[in-house]
């Protein structure tokens, strides 16, 4: 078993080293790893998977086809999923052992599942449904799954139960994107279990952990189901095995299994008997089977004093509320904030600054305000918006909550997008302003316009206070901000979203202004017309005065001026070099590269003083051919066009 769980943990690595070698060489044109490396990767791979009869649902060897269900049919569970009879008491926990060997895993929070397998491949995935009795046919969604094996080395039918579950870190990246977040990981991963469109659930990362062979197999101990299930590629629950352990045992085996630390979501702990002819004996009730026992943590209430909330406005205008309450210390840290979910949320409480209030920590992570004990009603929302100061409104979701809404379609929160654009790596390259930090930024106001990331040291205190933040991440924020400061003006223009002006007209503007910001505005202010640029046709022409004239554009990007210093990029290498054979001729490259991204190898030409183009024509001079190369070759040799490596490119550059 060993080696077999040695092997799976292999395939893993290799999965994880081939989706980043895609996203590298495919969206970043930055291959991490040569071709020969990258197909002995895949071989590797698929050895093991022979190997071991192990396929992971996420594996690059296969691909699962989309699939949208007009509904979800009805499946009998072969053996009703019962629950777990729950205590919050040790000492039931200690009773419940009784002196004999128990195994204590996790209760996982998300939608516990049955995977049905024949024939070594994954036949059916069923949700609990109805009294665990009728439940829901998943297949399609859960063949998406992250870890999910497709096939498995037994090919006896079998059936598996386990959770459908989203990581904490995966729930954030996730909430941040969607227009309703949603309040706990668990409903998002039932919600996304059960989309008709699995397409849409593959974008939700959900997992399966295994934490029980539903099928009868000869195995005498739970542990032994436990490695049985690991062969076979189940990523399973992290579980402890006592030996009829004393209450002292019990209760460091508890303390040991902290949720603080673990990457999943969990509502408390689940002891069941490792003997497992002897659990099966005990029978059950109509709701719980008596084999298994739930410890489910008890919430510890602390009190404390309202000081009032905290809006901020995300991307959809949806403005979310978070109380704020004197510190207090819980469960190691201190807390002094918890979010609302929503406006009837809020009223419900009916707070008052000063008002007494409990707290705690659901589940032992997530602090939530547990009752108002005063309950004085006086406390008032603030009515207008934080990021832009329009009036608020309060309007009920699709599912049926009320939430306060900014509907001003100017705010500056809804244009998180636009900050991004302008922060990229290939644009101004500010780190440290992902579009998760800046819809936070933004939805507190602190950020209206571009110029106003450049005096994000006013709000030093409060970013540093924000999650996820603290003060080294903000020095290394603000040293980009800074090094941002000074850029060419085709950085600067790349990164104003001026439609379809991107880098590469950036670098044309750029060498037509001579770098001048002023010389471009002026251009336009005369009338320039830019379609006698190379690469501008009319629509590029027309998108920059449409731009230039919209006086709510203006009033986002006009601030920026106070704060950028224009560099001057090289002098074209014509200057220096007058028998440089690309001067003037009109050059395009193909294929991937080995020595230039995309970017790298237009600025390059540019320096040169060609004129980097995108499509082979009858005016092309030269191609640079990379490997891989397409149709641009074809076309080239069809029109006589010379072609040249890059290692013949680069020495007639000199």
């Amino acid at each position: 078993m060993e080696n077999q769980n040695e092997q799976i943990h292999q395939m893993r690595g290799l999965i994880d080293t081939i989706k980043r070698a895609d996203v590298a060489y495919y969206r970043d044109d930055r291959p991490i790893m040569s071709d020969r490396d990258y197909d002995a990767a895949v071989d590797c791979l698929k050895k093991l998977e022979e190997k071991t009869g192990v396929i992971l649902s996420d594996s690059p060897t296969q691909t699962v086809p989309g699939e949208i269900l007009e509904s979800l049919a009805e499946v009998r569970h072969t053996r009703p999923m019962l629950s777990a009879d729950k205590t919050k008491s040790m000492d039931d926990l200690v009773r419940f052992a009784g002196g004999r060997d128990v195994v204590l895993s996790w209760k996982l929070d998300g939608l516990t599942l049955v995977l049905r397998y024949s024939d070594g491949k994954l036949q059916q995935a069923i949700t609990r449904g109805r009294e665990g009795i009728i439940g829901e046919d998943v297949t399609h969604t859960v063949r998406t799954f992250l870890n999910v094996p497709l096939t498995v080395p037994t090919k006896e039918p079998f059936e598996v139960r386990g959770e459908g579950v989203i990581s904490w870190e995966n729930f954030q990246k996730i909430n941040d994107a969607l227009d309703e977040p949603y309040t706990h990981p668990r409903n998002l991963a039932a919600g996304s279990v059960r989309k008709l469109d699995s397409e849409e659930s593959k974008k939700r990362l959900l997992e399966f952990i295994a934490f029980d062979l539903v099928t009868e197999f000869p195995y005498t101990l739970k542990t032994e189901q436990m490695d049985f299930l690991a062969e076979n590629g189940f990523d399973v629950v992290p579980h402890l095995l006592l030996l009829s352990p004393n209450h002292r045992e019990v209760d460091l085996a508890v303390q040991e299994m902290n949720p603080g630390k673990f990457s999943y979501p969990v509502d408390g702990l689940i002891m069941e008997y490792n003997d497992v002819a002897y659990g099966k004996s005990l029978g059950a009730t109509g709701h719980h089977e008596n084999r298994l026992i739930a410890l489910k943590w008890k919430d510890e209430l602390f009190e404390t004093k309202f000081l009032g909330v905290e809006l901020a406005t995300t991307r959809t205008g949806m403005v979310s509320i978070t109380g704020l309450f004197e510190p207090v210390e819980m469960d190691g840290a201190t807390v002094s904030r918890a979010y609302l979910h929503n406006y009837d949320i809020f009223e419900k409480f009916q707070f008052g600054v000063g008002d007494t209030i409990q707290v705690y920590k659901a589940n032992m992570i997530i602090p939530q305000i547990a009752e108002n004990l005063t309950r004085s009603g006086t406390f008032r929302l603030p009515d207008t918006c934080p990021c832009c100061g329009e009036p608020l409104v309060v309007e009920e979701t699709s599912g049926g909550t009320r939430q306060l809404y900014c509907k001003n379609p100017h705010c500056a929160a809804k244009l998180v997008q636009k900050f991004a654009h302008f922060c990229e790596k290939t644009r101004m390259n500010i780190e440290g302003l992902s579009d998760t930090t800046l819809e936070k930024f933004i939805g507190h106001g602190w950020i209206r316009n571009f110029g106003d990331l450049y005096t994000l040291d006013k709000h030093r205190d409060e970013i540093i206070n924000t999650e996820g933040f603290g003060v080294k991440s903000y020095e290394r924020l603000q040293a980009s901000i800074d090094r941002s400061r000074t850029c060419t003006l085709a950085k600067f223009i790349a990164g104003l979203g001026i439609p379809m002006v991107g880098r590469h007209a950036g670098r044309i503007i750029d060498r037509a202004s001579k770098g001048s910001w002023e010389l471009f505005e002026n251009a336009i202010k005369d009338g320039f017309d830019f379609t006698i640029l190379h690469d501008f046709g009319e629509t590029m022409h027309d998108n920059i005065y449409k731009w230039y004239a919209d006086k709510e554009e203006e009033k986002l990007w006009r601030p920026l001026l106070d704060h950028i210093t224009f560099i001057k990029t090289e002098e074209n290498a014509t200057m220096t070099n007058p028998n440089n054979p690309f001067a003037g001729k009109t050059v395009v490259a193909t294929g991937k590269l080995v020595n230039y991204t995309r970017d790298e190898i237009q600025t390059r030409l540019l320096e040169l003083g060609a004129k980097p183009a995108s499509s082979v024509t009858k005016n092309t001079d030269y191609l640079i051919v990379g490997e891989k190369a397409g149709s641009k070759l074809v076309k080239a040799h069809a029109l006589g066009i010379p072609t040249l490596t890059e290692e013949e490119f680069e020495e007639m550059a000199g």
